[in-house]
């Protein structure tokens, strides 16, 4: 099986660049990451790692480099190629969507003698690249080369998202993650991710994104890419373009879904054809041409927009053409029923009685293999105008009051004591609000869970206590 990996491990680096010159050399910096783990099956607690990567400075005295590298980030140190004296940094911006971050250094004694790395432009297929890092084998400063292989839209392993991506066929290893790859000395990308079991199969944040990002934190905040709100499927099918009435000179994606909350609510509607973006031919197939004969997902003509700016969006309905500007104001968790992967946070909770209930996260999903697919499905849903987050029975403890129910475990939960909800905030407040003698959970099957409230109030803190629990909710519920 083909599986992505970031390339950061526990004291190893990765690293990518070709340039020989000792000023390049100078700009390369390895980072050394001390970060508190959240543990999502256990939520009160966190592990201590270290590990190691790459980075490079730039322009402004900051240092380039992947958002994984520093993600949950305790306590940050940089070290110079051909130094020993390590400095400490900060997080100054990060993009876990896109995978990027920015660190500062306030010694300015780091940055003497050092000539900033610039960027170059998006790099054609076949172009020669250089990778610098510091990747597992060794200590010191590594160099690999060579070439580029893809240019396509490619899922990012730290975010889960889908954005361009650089395929390079230069080795990279654990390590080597934030390093700067190189063509005609300026950076084209920043290196990302790999996949397992394969020759030679990197993965680089191409240098339009990291342009992106840069631009979009220039006002000091970070806006993040955009999400218009649209489902959509392709339009192959000789029977569905016969269907929607289209000719061999019409292609494009069928809208099938407008979420509520988007911007193109009451714009577009289901059935819609969407042809073209930012004045780009949408393919039947989704794609759109990016440069000529290469082809990715058209959303790669949105993502060149920063959020607060419009895009132009050309459809078909009932036969007729029509042009739409489509505001680009939300990201992915404003759209998707399960919020994109959490960093830099500890997760929430709250425990009743030793049952354990908690948002569902892609977190969560992946520290466990239980309950996987209904999970997985509900993470693939759009937010409902009543609906916009799922609350799962995380686990529960043993105890003599929940025998019989410490099988359920990532169980989503529909009802309380009949009512719906819309989010965790929603189902917290209901929970408290209760003021009958049972607590009635309930899922859309209409399995159910039956807590009696005061048993449950009475014995919580001894069953905290069997269990090392300090806290029967998270920070962010607590008064």
């Amino acid at each position: 099986m083909k599986l992505l990996f970031t390339l950061v491990l526990s004291t190893l680096f990765l690293t990518a660049n070709t340039h020989s010159e000792d000023s390049t050399k100078q700009a390369i910096v390895k980072i050394y990451t001390t970060a508190q783990i959240p543990n999502y099956q256990v939520p009160w607690s966190s592990t201590m790692q270290s590990y190691t990567g790459s980075g490079a400075i730039i322009e402004g005295g900051y240092i380039l480099t992947n958002a994984h590298v520093v993600a949950n980030q305790a306590f940050i140190e940089v070290q110079r190629y051909g130094q020993r004296k390590r400095y400490i940094a900060k997080v100054y911006a990060v993009s876990h969507q896109a995978d990027l971050a920015l660190l500062k250094v306030e010694e300015e004694a780091f940055f003497k003698g050092v000539t900033p790395l610039s960027f170059g432009s998006l790099p054609e297929v076949e172009q020669k690249i250089v990778v610098y890092g510091y990747p597992m084998g060794g200590s010191t400063l590594s160099a690999t080369i060579g070439v580029v292989s893809r240019v396509e839209h490619h899922v990012y392993a730290h975010s889960g998202e889908s954005f361009l991506a650089v395929q390079v066929d230069a080795a990279v290893n654990p390590g080597n993650s934030g390093g700067p790859a190189l063509s005609h000395g300026k950076i084209v990308g920043v290196v990302m991710q790999v996949i397992t079991k394969s020759q030679n199969i990197g993965y680089l944040v191409p240098v339009s994104m990291v342009k992106h990002f840069i631009d979009d934190m220039k006002d000091g905040k970070y806006d993040g890419m955009a999400d218009i709100g649209l489902g959509t499927q392709k339009l192959e099918n000789p029977a569905i373009r016969s269907y929607y009435g289209l000719d061999d000179n019409i292609s494009g994606k069928l809208i099938n879904k407008v979420v509520h909350n988007s911007t193109l609510n009451g714009i577009l509607k289901e059935g819609d054809i969407l042809t073209a973006v930012d004045g780009h031919n949408i393919e039947d197939d989704g794609t759109v041409e990016f440069r000529q004969h290469e082809y990715t997902y058209f959303h790669y003509f949105i993502d060149a927009y920063q959020m607060g700016q419009s895009v132009g969006l050309d459809i078909i309905r009932d036969k007729k053409a029509m042009h739409v500007e489509a505001l680009l104001k939300n990201t992915a968790d404003d759209m998707y029923l399960v919020k994109t992967t959490r960093y830099d946070t500890m997760p929430t909770y709250f425990i009743l009685g030793g049952y354990i209930f908690s948002p569902l996260t892609r977190n969560l999903i992946l520290s466990t293999n239980r309950n996987r697919l209904k999970l997985s499905y509900l993470a693939s849903k759009w937010q409902e105008e009543d609906k916009s987050e799922v609350v799962v029975l995380l686990k529960v403890l043993a105890s003599d009051m929940s025998r019989g129910d410490n099988d359920f475990g990532m169980w989503p939960i529909d009802k309380v004591n009949g009512q719906t909800f819309k989010n965790f905030k929603e189902f917290y407040e209901k929970v408290n609000a209760v003021t009958d003698k049972y607590l009635v959970l309930e899922d859309k099957d209409g399995v159910k869970v039956i807590i009696d409230r005061q048993e449950a109030k009475a014995k919580q803190r001894n069953i905290l206590k069997k269990y090392n629990i300090e806290f029967d909710k998270s920070i962010d519920l607590r008064p």
